[in-house]
């Protein structure tokens, strides 16, 4: 076998050899690059508050990160705990409400009727089941059990996804006090991989990251909150469930008109029409907020336009689910940076 030959087989070789390598290391770790991701989101999402809090404890990092992932894990918690039992006490006083037949409807003003599109079948519809209820459920049940299996597997998605943002949220407690280590290792990879451009894309995805953080997620939980307020002094029944799905509609950019206009007929229907019109009136405020607020957070303290950032932050989603949110963004304001190096380079 001739010298060239040999050389060729062994460069043929090793990278047989390192090509396996990293397909078993990546198959390894596999089931935990999606918490690792999420760790290094939060953490770079927290870093801010995090930083004065460690001030504050004098420079002390691992007890800063011990109290900090403590108090975000109780954020996390124990709002979870509170809505999970209020829909499951909700849950149990229905079914035991429908197996008693206690539970009566009260039947439609014939105002019903006049509601655009679906006035007349809802009108009777409502009708057909104050008069016979069980009879109704009877009727629907193919699509009531369609709905309910839906129901459940998303509850149980929620369930897991819940469980793996909190233990992502204890590995982003271990990123902070070692944040200095981890910096190095990572600065020096994409330094290797971009060149002298390297530092600058890093504190891009570091600016990019909070920025969606307050003009996504942070705007989506403000409107929660003011959501949950008017569903609470307006009345409306399992106020902390509505408002989570307020919070799940915004974070994945939908209106949550969809979800509010429906309650907004339920309290007109039980309440006061002044009490109605002042609902109504808070509600559209609070569905409509985002899109006074995104110009104000969305992209601020990034040299990137908000609309690259918006739409990378939903393509992302669109693609990848939530995490997109960061992913999306992240790399969208990387190629623009990119696109516009390329665009002022001279020949």
């Amino acid at each position: 076998m001739s010298s060239q030959n040999k050389t060729a087989l062994d460069v043929a070789l090793r990278l047989i050899i390192i090509g396996g390598l990293i397909f078993w290391s990546f198959w390894i770790v596999s089931p935990f690059i999606l918490p690792l991701i999420w760790a290094a989101i939060i953490a770079v999402a927290v870093y801010p508050l995090y930083r004065k809090l460690e001030k504050l404890l004098g420079d002390r990092p691992k007890l800063s990160a011990t109290i900090f992932t403590a108090l975000m894990v109780a954020m996390l918690v124990i709002p979870l705990w509170a809505v999970s039992g209020s829909v499951i006490n909700y849950a149990q006083l229905l079914a035991s409400i429908i197996e008693s037949g206690a539970y009566q409807i009260p039947p439609p003003e014939p105002t019903v009727r006049e509601w655009p599109v679906i006035g007349h079948k809802a009108y009777d519809l409502w009708l057909k089941s104050s008069e016979n209820l069980p009879d109704v459920i009877e009727q629907f049940q193919d699509q009531i059990v369609s709905i309910s299996k839906v129901l459940l597997e998303s509850v149980a998605g929620f369930g897991f996804t819940m469980l793996q943002f909190l233990f992502s949220t204890i590995i982003a407690g271990v990123f902070l006090a070692n944040r200095k280590n981890l910096l190095q290792g990572f600065s020096k990879l994409i330094l290797k991989l971009a060149g002298p451009s390297g530092e600058s894309f890093i504190q891009l995805t570091g600016a990019t990251i909070r920025s969606v953080t307050q003009g996504v997620l942070g705007i989506a939980l403000l409107q929660s909150v003011f959501a949950y307020f008017g569903f609470a002094i307006a009345g409306v029944p399992g106020a902390a469930f509505w408002a989570i799905g307020v919070l799940i509609l915004a974070i994945v950019q939908m209106p949550p008109t969809i979800l509010i206009l429906p309650l907004i007929i339920y309290v007109f229907y039980t309440s006061s029409t002044t009490v109605g019109v002042i609902f109504a009136i808070y509600m559209i405020i609070v569905s409509i907020s985002d899109t006074f607020l995104k110009p104000l957070f969305l992209g601020r303290g990034v040299d990137v336009p908000m609309l690259a950032i918006l739409v990378g932050a939903i393509g992302g989603m669109i693609a990848f689910g939530i995490i997109g949110l960061f992913v999306g963004a992240v790399v969208l304001a990387i190629f623009y940076k990119l696109y516009l190096a390329w665009l002022n380079t001279t020949e």
